[in-house]
């Protein structure tokens, strides 16, 4: 399914519409994959674009940060955009200007808000642990009450987000189809390195990774 009407006017997508997706499994799909996103927000009369931690519970994008830290608090005032990309191939062509890139990208638009129940804070942090690491949860302490108060959990709303996928090889013109060059896509993909276990730890299993880390 790839509707062809956006949330908003902001989350349209006028160059290549035809890599538009606006519905929430393939967004939700993107954003299940990410270990990162980028914030782009004004503060203090600037801009900036930070990287996060993030991870998707529901129909919410959380983060978290430090309590009073400068991000947490510009982010409860203000809209903001994140982006989350996943680069798949590059696609490399007969001619310069036809070289591009396969990938999966989601921008999302709105306000982040703090959540404050501590029940709530608590099930959320479990949801990034299982993220990152499956069946960690059950093996690690959880975070006792100075460890939340001392940080703030946010989360925006996945209601305003467009998806952008290009998914294809090569785009050549038929004039350089004979041209005697390399043509396609070289498949890229996020894969974890060997593990390097902390002293004390060496005998203990392996931790699980989500499965598009493995």
């Amino acid at each position: 399914m790839n509707p062809t009407t956006p949330p908003s006017a902001r989350t349209e997508i006028h160059r290549k519409p035809q890599r538009a997706h606006y519905d929430t499994a393939t967004i939700n799909a993107i954003i299940d994959e990410a270990l990162l996103c980028h914030i782009a927000f004004q503060d203090g009369g600037s801009v900036h674009c930070l990287p996060m931690a993030c991870w998707r519970d529901g129909d919410y994008l959380y983060i978290h940060g430090a309590k009073n830290s400068r991000i947490t608090r510009a982010l409860q005032d203000s809209d903001c955009a994140v982006t989350i990309t996943h680069l798949d191939g590059l696609v490399l062509a007969r001619s310069a200007f036809r070289h591009s890139m396969n990938y999966r990208s989601v921008v999302i638009y709105g306000r982040f808000a703090a959540v404050d129940a501590e029940n709530i804070k608590k099930s959320a942090f479990a949801a990034f642990i299982a993220h990152v690491s499956i069946g960690r949860n059950e093996l690690i302490r959880e975070p006792d009450a100075a460890e939340l108060a001392g940080t703030t959990l946010l989360r925006l709303p996945i209601a305003e987000a467009a998806a952008k996928i290009r998914n294809w090889g090569v785009e050549d013109k038929n004039d350089d189809l004979d041209r005697r060059v390399w043509a396609g896509v070289i498949p890229l993909a996020l894969r974890p390195g060997e593990p390097k276990a902390e002293a004390g730890c060496e005998s203990h299993p392996l931790p699980g990774l989500p499965s598009f880390l493995a």
